[in-house]
């Protein structure tokens, strides 16, 4: 039997214009994608509109088309596949894998934010809709960078939300979906999202449904030591230099320089890119990044 396709993709949240550390995750799954010979799609997780920033969809778009990081396959918005996600509920409700809850944070104080147990003041007129994790419920998978990873999902999360009180969908159950819907083989992020994988693996398997392969990119700290997404460091990628950025995202990727000396456009650049790649070079550790790229 013949295996899948490469399937990878890029998926950000529109809360603001694209930084050094998404863009790294963004070139990142990008040359793994065109590594193995396969496809990279972006997708654009526009769920959360207390998040979101107007204009932040398509600046984001436009810094990824001037860095030549063009998604193979029509861009998805989440915001416009409810339908998918509110099915996928009603089969998890429909089998008891879920249920509503009516816990606020403070009601969870007491147990650190821990749901194993509805501990409600009051009914809520919308409850949140919660996936049932079982006593014992550890995860483990293999992550190709990373390593091993495990977790005791009922005592370090709890049951988790898949639709939040608000009536928002929450992160977990659309990226679930979307992947599965998308046929998304292999997902390449950043490693402030590699806790998150334990209970997407729960929930790909209380769906049914397959789980794809896993790489989480080293993150960008500031000078300080802190994730370069929450720092004052993070400022906006500039579209109109992607060259020299280009040129320092693949040295914090751990690529030899040299393989990228003889580009002068950024096709070009991306072509000596994906032909130079060496997933093996990948360094596991988080990055200590300046503030800004060489120019």
């Amino acid at each position: 039997m013949s295996l899948p396709p490469y399937r990878g993709r890029f998926a950000p949240s529109p809360s603001g214009p694209l930084h050094l550390g998404s863009m790294l995750a963004a070139f990142g799954s990008w040359l793994i994608a065109r590594h193995a010979h396969g496809q990279w799609l972006v997708r654009v997780e526009d769920i959360d509109p207390p998040r979101e920033v107007a204009g932040a969809v398509e600046s984001q778009l436009a810094t990824l088309a001037a860095f030549g990081l063009v998604s193979d396959l029509p861009v998805q918005y989440q915001s416009r596949r409810h339908a998918l996600y509110q099915s996928a509920l009603n089969r998890l409700l429909a089998e008891g894998k879920a249920f509503a809850c009516h816990c606020s944070r403070a009601d969870l104080a007491s147990q650190h934010g821990i749901h194993r147990h509805c501990v409600a003041s009051q009914q809520r007129a919308h409850p949140a809709i919660r996936l049932r994790v079982a006593d014992g419920s550890h995860v483990r998978f293999d992550d190709a960078l990373q390593g091993t990873v495990g977790q005791d999902v009922d005592r370090e999360v709890g049951d988790v939300v898949l639709l939040r009180a608000d009536g928002c969908w929450a992160y977990q159950l659309a990226v679930v979906v979307d992947d599965a819907e998308q046929g998304i083989t292999h997902v390449v992020r950043g490693a402030d999202l590699i806790d998150s994988t334990p209970r997407q693996v729960l929930l790909q398997q209380a769906l049914g449904l397959p789980t794809p392969a896993y790489l989480h990119l080293p993150l960008l700290l500031d000078t300080s030591g802190q994730k370069l997404s929450k720092s004052q460091a993070a400022v906006p990628v500039d579209s109109a230099r992607p060259i020299p950025v280009l040129r320092w995202l693949w040295h914090c990727l751990g690529q030899d320089p040299a393989a990228l000396d003889a580009a002068g456009q950024v096709p070009e650049l991306l072509q000596y890119a994906a032909a130079a790649f060496n997933p093996h070079k990948l360094q596991k550790s988080a990055l200590r990044a300046p503030e800004a790229p060489p120019a």
